[in-house]
């Protein structure tokens, strides 16, 4: 027997994003969609000034989302939490007054929405999530959440370059009901039954906050924002692939094994391998192994 689940609460939902309670410049929630990412960034290139930054769509449902490598994510209307940002940091009107924004930055938005969803999870429900370079959350170990960033109308018109990063969050599935072995829900490692339309804005608006700081401080993650730690520092105590012995599986099939020793400026995973060489790691799958599951790190295969 299918298991059903409230919808969310569009009027609350934009009601707590949207001024005068909440950062955001704009907010839709929908029934059901393809694709948050796919929708937004199109709205983002065919309407700019209808979508301004920090637009965020969310969706009870989503029936054809995508994940890096063209992979499919499909999960049971209402099981799960599915939102896209967009971001238009160097736009200078929504920005008035701030620093020149780094390109190098766009990649670690992502990050900042991985970051915001940690703090959500630990603020409502006490577990303690993690990340996984470059785009996974974690909790005990499982995947909970996915994060795709991809790049719109690069440089376009007076707002400069968008970005749109959608996140989706395992919320109420039952073991069966997942898509692999790795991954899980916050119902099956908490025992309790999450509300999306508290974790939710809980969650943007956590992300709106330590986007703003980024933007504050020109898109320089070593910098720390006001009154905290850099995005670097929070992304570095949060990364669970850090001080692991991993996999790195490159485009074009190369491997690379190493350990994982920090993350670089522009995002990209550093890896020390069996003879002491740094490699830096911008694109890729990477698989965390255990000490015993490959043979001490032999560089390129």
């Amino acid at each position: 027997m299918s298991r059903t689940f409230p919808t969310l609460d569009d009027v609350a939902l934009i009601s707590a994003l949207t001024a005068p309670r909440g950062p955001f410049r704009r907010a839709d929630v929908v029934a059901e969609t393809g694709s948050t990412n796919v929708d937004l960034a199109a709205a983002a290139v065919a309407d700019p000034a209808a979508w301004p930054d920090l637009s965020v769509l969310a969706a009870n449902s989503q029936v054809a989302g995508k994940g890096r490598l063209d992979r499919t994510w499909e999960v049971p209307a209402g099981a799960a939490m599915i939102s896209s940002v967009l971001f238009r940091p160097s736009d200078a009107a929504a920005h008035p007054g701030a620093p020149a924004f780094d390109p190098a930055g766009h990649a670690w938005l992502s990050v900042v929405a991985g970051i915001a969803l940690c703090q959500a999870v630990a603020a409502g429900t006490g577990a303690r999530a993690v990340l996984k370079w470059p785009n996974d959350v974690l909790l005990n170990g499982r995947k909970l959440a996915g994060i795709l960033a991809q790049l719109v109308a690069p440089g376009a018109g007076r707002a400069g370059a968008a970005v749109v990063v959608g996140v989706g969050v395992n919320i109420s599935q039952q073991r069966a009901e997942l898509p692999v072995e790795t991954a899980t829900s916050l119902e099956l490692e908490t025992g309790a039954v999450v509300d999306r339309n508290v974790l939710l804005p809980a969650y943007l608006v956590r992300l709106a906050g330590l986007y703003r700081g980024l933007v504050a401080v020109g898109g320089d993650v070593l910098r720390p924002l006001a009154g905290g730690e850099s995005i670097h520092a929070m992304a570095s105590a949060l990364m669970s692939t850090l001080g692991t012995d991993v996999r790195a599986e490159l485009p074009g099939g190369r491997m690379l094994y190493g350990t994982a020793v920090g993350i670089g400026a522009a995002g990209e995973l550093q890896l020390r391998d069996a003879g002491g060489v740094l490699h830096a790691v911008s694109a890729g799958d990477v698989v965390h192994l255990r000490r015993t599951g490959y043979d001490g790190g032999v560089g390129y295969a």
